[in-house]
């Protein structure tokens, strides 16, 4: 997977601050008297949660404001209790306006789906990895799999030259799934296969691939495939997991559970800024 470093934060930020303010700039801003007094501010978390997109959140400052001084209390993936300080931040009058809310959006945004990561851990203990997918923000997915890391989550494959993962769609446009999985062990890349029964799974295993991924299966023949398997490959599931039945999905012995929602359908963490 990419790494974040200063030049993509530095480009998205960018985009996400010319997208607050062309054509014409901050107008309200504008009509402050003092807008280049040098003031403070601080960031106040208003829930408890886990913290990140940090990084992100000073940039927005540092781009519309050089002369910011911005001081993290807290790092990311650490956890933080409601009204306690995240970041306290010196600058002129209308740098802090300027940015105030784009920084929070990305603060908010990496917080609440590293939050919600994280109450899936706690969940499944050290039982079965939790693994984002690529349900993601288009232009945002860098961030987005790295607050699922900052959360206690595992990344699945970065994009579609990652991995190499056959799923139902896949298996329906080929004649022979046996087949495709054989052309596909000869790119030596990591391989997955989506499987959604039992007689599927009995025809491909004994094939040397990586990773079985069942797919909106029962619990009760989720158990069964995994006894079939006897360890030889890498599990996972996928389909509709969520807070209320993961610890069950989990306790089948699975070793892996895709759950889209913590990057599609997080809700934004709770923060803001006071002067």
């Amino acid at each position: 997977m990419q790494k974040i470093d200063q030049k993509y934060i530095y480009s998205v930020v960018k985009k996400a601050l010319l997208e607050d303010l062309l054509p014409n700039g901050d107008l309200t801003t504008n009509l402050v008297v003092k807008k280049n007094k040098i003031i403070n501010a601080k960031i106040i978390a208003k829930q408890n949660g886990i913290i990140s997109g940090l990084d992100f959140c000073k940039t927005a400052f540092k781009l519309i404001g050089k002369e910011t001084t911005f001081n993290k209390k807290i790092k990311d993936g650490s956890r933080i209790k409601k009204n306690s300080v995240i970041a306290e931040i010196k600058a002129k009058t209308k740098t802090i306006l300027i940015a105030e809310r784009t920084a929070l959006n990305f603060l908010n945004h990496a917080s609440g789906i590293s939050t919600l990561t994280h109450k899936y851990v706690k969940k499944v203990g050290n039982k079965s990895k939790i693994c984002c997918t690529r349900k993601t923000t288009p232009n945002l997915r860098l961030l987005e799999k790295y607050a699922v890391k900052k959360g206690g989550g595992y990344n699945h494959r970065y994009n579609l030259s990652d991995e190499i993962l056959i799923k139902e769609n896949h298996i329906n446009s080929s004649s022979n799934l046996k087949i495709l999985i054989l052309k596909a062990i000869k790119t030596k890349k990591k391989i997955t296969v989506e499987i959604e029964n039992i007689n599927q799974l009995k025809k491909v295993l004994g094939l040397k691939f990586h990773r079985i991924l069942f797919d909106n299966m029962s619990l009760k023949n989720l158990k069964k495939c995994l006894n079939l398997c006897n360890n030889k490959y890498e599990t996972e599931y996928s389909g509709n997991a969520n807070l209320k039945n993961i610890k069950k999905i989990s306790s089948t012995g699975i070793n892996r559970i895709s759950v889209g929602s913590i990057t599609h359908s997080s809700h934004s963490f709770d923060s803001s800024l006071l002067i």
